[in-house]
């Protein structure tokens, strides 16, 4: 590991904060559909592809204080994020239904829960890759200086 790819402290809270947003998503994703039994569709599940491994990359980034980790963790946070947008924005029915990647199984436009008269499985996706992809390109821009 070169010096420049150890982390600064600040690179380091932002690289544990993006982990915790991480595990937490993971974790409540496992609850809707093992608890909750709401079935994932098929955009659910992209987007858990791209969550899951943020995990991992994110923890092991931050327990080493390895900068690096950032240029593997943001093509995934960022593939999520646009497979969650475009997730809210056909469950918000400004995409058609015709559209949805959903063949056989759960529909990607059917409500299953929400919370607070407007928030969605799809919108806590959407903000918490968004919070990941924030927090990784500050830590970016914070090892090029």
């Amino acid at each position: 590991m070169t010096a420049s790819s150890l982390t600064s402290e600040r690179q380091w809270t932002l690289l544990t904060v993006s982990w915790l947003v991480a595990l937490v998503s993971t974790l409540g994703a496992l609850f809707f559909s093992d608890v909750m039994d709401l079935e994932p569709c098929v955009l659910c599940w992209y987007q858990r592809i791209a969550m899951f491994p943020l995990v991992l990359i994110l923890g092991a980034g931050a327990y080493t204080q390895d900068a690096s980790s950032v240029k593997y963790a943001l093509p995934l946070a960022i593939a999520g994020w646009l497979v969650a947008f475009y997730h809210c924005l056909l469950y918000g029915g400004f995409i058609p239904a015709t559209l949805q990647p959903c063949g056989k199984g759960e529909s990607c436009s059917a409500q299953k829960l929400e919370l607070v008269g407007f928030i969605t499985i799809p919108l806590l996706s959407l903000i918490a890759f968004s919070i990941i992809v924030l927090l990784l390109l500050a830590a970016k821009k914070d090892s090029k200086q």
